[in-house]
């Protein structure tokens, strides 16, 4: 089946079409090239202007209407508040005006399925801001990527508590915009075990949200789309509401 992936709550906002697990077009904003996407301070204000024309480009670069889009994917958070908020409604827009079923996937989750050719624990990071990340440990075993935490707001002096749901010994790479907030803790652990990815080196989060969606609707896991809503874990502006390890 063909899946419209959309992602705007993270720092680089991206498009992919997927057919069965391959990619048939993706458009990201800003692009990889940039060394990093805070280097752009617009970015994340420019996703409400960007996200429309991306998709548009993604299905002329496919040659393929969205009337021929099987299903829609779109990251629900936690992220950047006025991305998910973006991203959720442009994808409920589309699925109400072309009658295309459509899933939300965690934000999260997404950031972690984009690691390839490695085995261990992920330790899922996005910048929340105010010296905080959101936060979830995944481990990935070949193709098989299984959560090991809830997706949770935390201080940055506290992630390292975070690792405290995994064993020491097992290889742990840190993936996300988040992972920079974390740098020096991050190398104070030491030894081979413990990395960082580039950002530069993965896939899109949106080509990662199609591909983790195919799975549900393979099993009509679909929900009514009045259902589909944003996940924030906090507030905007204010403290944290949702699941958060404070400590």
């Amino acid at each position: 089946m063909r899946v419209l992936g959309i992602d705007s709550a993270t720092s680089t906002a991206s498009v992919a079409l997927v057919e069965n697990g391959q990619v048939l077009a993706e458009g990201l904003y800003p692009p990889h090239f940039c060394e990093k996407a805070t280097d752009n301070p617009g970015a994340k204000s420019n996703h409400a202007e960007i996200i429309l024309p991306l998709i548009d480009s993604v299905l002329r670069q496919a040659r393929i209407e969205l009337a021929y889009v099987d299903g829609i994917a779109v990251s629900i958070g936690p992220g950047s508040f006025t991305g998910v908020r973006i991203g959720v409604s442009t994808a409920k827009g589309l699925a109400y005006g072309a009658a295309i079923p459509t899933v939300g996937i965690s934000t999260l989750h997404a950031n972690a399925a984009r690691v390839s050719d490695f085995d261990g624990v992920l330790c899922s990071l996005l910048d929340a801001r105010k010296n905080e990340v959101y936060a979830a440990l995944f481990r990935k075993n070949g193709k098989l990527l299984n959560r090991i935490t809830d997706d949770v707001v935390v201080p940055v002096p506290k992630i390292l508590k975070v690792l405290s749901a995994v064993k020491v010994a097992e290889p742990c790479l840190f993936v996300g915009d988040g992972a920079m907030a974390c740098r020096a803790l991050v190398e104070n652990l030491g030894g081979p075990r413990v990395n960082i990815v580039a950002e530069k080196e993965m896939s899109s989060v949106a080509m990662a949200v199609a591909r983790l969606s195919e799975g549900r609707f393979h099993d009509n896991d679909v929900p009514l789309l009045r259902k589909l809503t944003p996940v924030y874990l906090r507030r905007p502006g204010c403290e944290s509401y949702g699941k958060i390890l404070s400590y």
